[in-house]
């Protein structure tokens, strides 16, 4: 019995240390796990969130010197960073293709707008040698999803869904489309379907809620996410709420000189623009505000006051999507970039079949030239030209797990440089093929260096080519010829940043060496004089469509 139970206490002991052990190793497994998953937590690749306006100027944005309502917005700048000299490509189409591509225009197929102009570089939809940020990032494990509009591939055959987004909904052809029924032929998908939207429909809110549900829908998954809202605000037609039209009413029966003084005076005082620019004078087709009767302002007014409803409306929905963002835990590890895809446009159409008044359903306007000029505070010109006021956007990033306090950065960039960027931030690797294809390689570079308050290698000159519409920077300089007049302006940025002094006349040989480059870079991107387009596009008169 004594041996049995000696048996019996050495089996229990045996079995007690064997089990200690066994707790030992599980406990120094976990640890190890846990770390290994803290420095997967670490290493975690952020969300991305693009976001595009449409048509809005330099100084439309309060944290950019605006009196238009923006909080949204102007809280992500508060915690982040605002870049200065951000540049797009001074029109829709061109910008889009850039921004996705990370090339020039014309590398995207998109050297004039979507339309086919039979003619290489010019086709009017994204090519199979170019890859968009939504297929490198799924091919990287990712997420996507778009909400909003397209403009760069009529055809469904380069649609969304068939460039790397899983999820779409908007408009897969141009925007100008806010309350139902809309102008012309538009459409509006969800996937590749067109649907007919229900009454009450109004696409800013739409697209915005449509971008939290994608949100929600992806952040079920361990994948991080990518997503591309791209609003249709502010473009024309001028339509809006009136209870968001409400809000401005009123406010803009004054002279246009005053509200770029004091949006010029606002953007100094936070810091936008330095103490020593100087504001461009007052375009000259504007009208002198005293001379105008009271109906006129009245029409004026009411103009501005439904453009600024358009972008408050914007912001609302931006701010819905960064409570979302908060509630699903995922706001620190989201990198949200916003900007615009051109200046603010002069142009002014009418359409005879949409006859009600401004503002409302079956409406149909613009803002006009002079608060377009207002929009681009303080920078010469407009959407379609080289100049400033035709190319230079906000530029929004907020990223608490990289951008630790709020910072305004002077370093020019490009909107081709999202691309680069973005690809950094995913630890994804440009491609040199894709499906088969070559793929162009990226002429962005990344702008991470500038998120961590680096100063980042430049680039070493930018170029731009619109309906013959042609820009260069080099450095501090920068040329601008402007179609058809073919005059040559020469400025220095460092002294001259509104492009007031041209210095053409007496600096023959930088301005020939300018011209040289610019032509250069248009022989090897593919840049077809536009003479040539307007001969081989076969319904020319399209060639001046407005979206």
């Amino acid at each position: 019995m004594q041996l049995f139970n000696f048996k019996k206490q050495s089996f229990i002991s045996i079995n007690l240390n064997v089990w200690l052990a066994i707790l030992i190793m599980c406990q120094i497994s976990c640890n190890n796990k846990s770390k290994e998953k803290h420095e997967k937590l670490a290493e975690k690749r952020p969300n991305v969130i693009l976001i595009l306006a449409d048509d809005m100027g330099y100084s439309d944005l309060g944290c950019y010197g605006s009196e238009i309502k923006t909080p949204a917005l102007d809280g992500l700048a508060e915690d982040g960073l605002r870049m200065t000299q951000f540049y797009n490509t001074s029109r829709c189409c061109p910008s889009r293709a850039s921004l996705l591509t990370g090339l020039y225009p014309h590398q995207a197929n998109m050297g004039f707008m979507q339309e086919d102009c039979k003619l290489p570089g010019y086709g009017g939809h994204l090519p199979d040698n170019a890859i968009t940020i939504a297929q490198l990032l799924k091919q990287n494990g990712y997420n996507t999803a778009m909400s909003g509009k397209w403009h760069i591939g009529n055809d469904e055959a380069y649609w969304p869904t068939k460039k790397g987004f899983d999820k779409f909904y908007g408009f897969p052809h141009h925007g100008g489309a806010y309350f139902y029924p809309f102008a012309g032929d538009q459409i509006i998908v969800n996937g590749e379907t067109p649907f007919t939207p229900e009454k009450g429909f109004y696409s800013t809110d739409a697209i915005n809620a449509n971008a939290e549900k994608f949100v929600e829908e992806m952040s079920e998954d361990e994948k991080p996410f990518f997503l591309y809202l791209a609003h249709v605000a502010p473009h024309f037609p001028l339509q809006a709420k009136p209870e968001d039209i409400a809000k401005y009413r009123g406010k803009y029966k004054r002279a246009f000189e005053d509200l770029r003084e004091e949006r010029f005076a606002k953007m100094k005082a936070e810091g936008i623009l330095p103490g020593s620019y100087k504001l461009s004078p007052i375009d000259g087709k504007s009208p002198n505000w005293d001379t105008l009767s009271d109906a006129e302002k009245d029409d004026f007014d009411l103009r501005m006051s439904i453009y600024a409803a358009q972008i408050d409306c914007m912001d609302q929905g931006i701010g819905r999507l960064v409570e979302k963002l908060k509630a699903l835990n995922q706001y620190d590890n989201t990198v949200i970039m916003f900007l615009s895809d051109n200046g603010g446009t002069r142009e002014d159409y009418t359409n005879p079949d949409l006859t009600a008044p401004l503002g409302e359903p079956n409406s149909f306007g613009c803002y006009k030239l002079p608060w377009a000029n207002v929009s681009n505070t303080p920078f010469r010109m407009f959407k379609h030209w080289g100049h400033e006021g035709g190319i230079r956007t906000p530029f929004i990033v907020h990223y608490p797990n990289m951008i630790k306090k709020a910072r305004i950065d002077n370093q020019p960039a490009h909107i081709m440089d999202i691309m680069s960027t973005v690809a950094d931030l995913a630890k994804a690797e440009y491609p040199k093929t894709y499906n088969g294809h070559d793929i162009t390689p990226t002429e962005g570079l990344s702008l991470v260096p500038v998120f961590k308050n680096e100063v980042r290698q430049p680039h070493k000159d930018l170029f731009w080519e619109h309906e013959g519409n042609k820009a260069a920077r080099i450095g501090q300089w920068k040329w601008v010829n402007a179609y058809p007049e073919e005059m040559d302006e020469l400025f220095d940025l460092s002294q001259d940043p509104t492009e007031l002094n041209n210095l053409a006349k007496n600096n023959p040989e930088k301005l020939n060496t300018m011209k040289a480059q610019w032509q250069q870079w248009a022989d090897r991107v593919g840049v077809v004089p536009w003479e040539k387009v307007l001969e081989a596009e076969p319904s020319q008169g399209r060639l001046q469509i407005y979206y």
